[in-house]
């Protein structure tokens, strides 16, 4: 008998049993698929090859290498393709750090260039090819405008010109298995849906076996001799998270259409490949394997900069919808202004290019709570930010009072229509809905020695009003502070909850 899961092999380095077998490793006449024969964990290790073949299923390709990151995952890719002088056309519609690799990174340090172009163009990409071009790359599914790749064209005309077509599909493992189209190599984050929990990074590259082979060559192979390698833990984890890559795939990809069905019914700008309306649906359908849905990533258009922080805000700090954060994939809904986080690598020409503007919201649809929950969560979210743009009359916060002494603390702010909407009250000891604005009006009823401690009380809470106050009433029945804040009004003070206070 035995344990369900695979064990994990930790070593980096490994013995043999005859002092000339090791020289059989060096010279390649052994190794992992010849005799069972490991050396040092930088070029292979039992665990990550084991996840490295689980991941080639996935991609249905001969082989593939399990690394460090995405990012490494891409470079080495890259690298074992192409050499100094060479010339790569790529989409102008990826991931920032990819876009910044290619047009900065690559051409300093190994005189390899870049041709960025609309991907969805093929005879643009046909112009864009030289003599030097090696590889065709593109995102299936592209970060964060969600266009997707005619593969079986790009294909055709990368192997016309003798290149080779690189893919990541980061956004679509399950979905789409872009080697069925045409694709010589395919390329991962590991980080996002096949991880599914944000909690490790990780890449891949897919591809034929003389390809992989030749990313471990000893002498030139850049992932042996650049050393991205997975840590066996890492990949031992991973490897239990595939058997339910599909059903959570399937998972995103429902609440996701469910989302952008209802935002499209409000009139917002959504963006979604798996809405009939959109202008490549009818590709996608033709590129995707059925029943795991269409994708788990949407976008949405809010106008500006200022919206999209107040939608987001809205959406984390008064529903608990999903957290703004950076990255994909994970249970919960991320969500991100896509030209102020994860696409800000681009200048402006490039940004203008890629289709990404200041007000789009890019959101990785999450698995927690009921899809009805979620979808009533949205729509207020929408009509709120529908309704007053970026320019919010209020701002309500979350603060929790000390159990002693006058200690308030904010937890959470979020875009606030006012007293009407949120909460202007503050009880001791736990967090409650109150409002703050710049300008604000502190009204206290109380009378004789109680309004010269509630007096007291705001000089010592609120300087800035104390310096500002005047006396309405002058004996004492009522005291109106108006002031003007540098730092927000986070509380009505728990020691005047007693006395009667009102805060507009």
């Amino acid at each position: 008998s035995g344990g369900v899961n695979p064990s994990v092999e930790g070593s980096t380095t490994f013995t043999v049993l005859s002092a000339g077998t090791m020289g059989d490793i060096f010279s390649g006449e052994r190794g992992p698929d010849k005799g069972g024969c490991y050396v040092y964990g930088r070029s292979f290790n039992p665990t990550v090859r084991a996840l490295s073949a689980q991941l080639a299923a996935l991609e249905d390709t001969e082989a593939a290498y399990a690394t460090a990151s995405g990012m490494s995952a891409i470079t080495c890719a890259l690298l074992g393709v192409c050499s100094s002088g060479d010339h790569i056309v790529a989409s102008n519609r990826v991931y920032g750090g990819t876009h910044a690799l290619l047009q900065h990174f690559l051409p300093a340090k190994a005189n390899i260039t870049t041709t960025f172009v609309d991907i969805t163009d093929v005879q643009a990409v046909k112009r864009a090819i030289r003599i030097n071009t090696k590889v065709v790359y593109t995102e299936a599914m592209s970060n964060p405008t969600l266009k997707i790749a005619p593969l079986p064209e790009l294909a055709a005309v990368a192997h016309g010109e003798g290149a080779l077509l690189m893919v990541d599909n980061t956004f679509t493992p399950c979905i789409i298995t872009p080697t069925h189209f045409g694709a010589d190599v395919v390329v991962h984050s590991l980080t996002k849906f096949i991880s599914g929990a944000s909690d490790i990074i990780a890449g891949v590259v897919c591809g034929s076996q003389a390809f992989i082979n030749s990313l471990m060559g000893l002498q030139d192979g850049s992932l042996m001799l650049t050393g991205p390698t997975m840590d066996p833990h890492i990949a031992a984890q991973l490897a239990l998270r595939l058997p339910h890559l599909g059903l959570r795939m399937a998972e995103h990809s429902r609440r996701a259409l469910a989302m952008a069905e209802l935002l499209l019914r409000m009139g917002a700008q959504v963006t979604y490949p798996g809405l009939p309306s959109h202008p490549q649906h009818a590709l996608l359908m033709q590129l995707s394997n059925k029943g795991w849905g269409l994708g788990g990533v949407l976008g949405i258009d809010v106008g500006s900069k200022e919206a999209a922080h107040d939608f987001m805000e809205r959406l984390q700090n008064k529903h608990s919808f999903g957290l703004m954060a950076v990255s994909l994939g994970y249970f919960d809904t991320l969500m991100s202004a896509s030209a102020h986080s994860t696409s800000s690598e681009l200048d402006p020409i490039a940004m203008v290019a890629g289709g990404i503007s200041t007000g789009y919201v890019r959101m990785s649809v999450g698995l927690t709570s009921s899809l009805e929950q979620r979808l009533v969560q949205l729509e207020e979210a929408v009509r709120f930010i529908s309704s007053v743009g970026g320019q919010a009359p209020f701002r309500a916060s979350k603060t929790l009072h000390g159990a002693e002494g006058p200690a308030y603390t904010q937890l959470l702010s979020w875009p606030s229509m006012g007293p009407d909407e949120d909460s202007d009250t503050l009880c001791e000891g736990t967090p409650e809905d109150t409002l703050h604005r710049d300008t604000f009006v502190l009204k206290v009823h109380s009378e004789g020695e109680q309004a010269e401690g509630v007096e007291k009380a705001v000089d010592t809470l609120f300087p800035e009003a104390a310096a500002k106050r005047r006396r309405v009433d002058g004996k004492g029945n009522e005291i109106t502070y108006a002031a003007t804040l540098r730092a927000p009004l986070l509380a009505t003070p728990s020691a005047l909850c007693n006395v009667g206070v009102s805060l507009t």
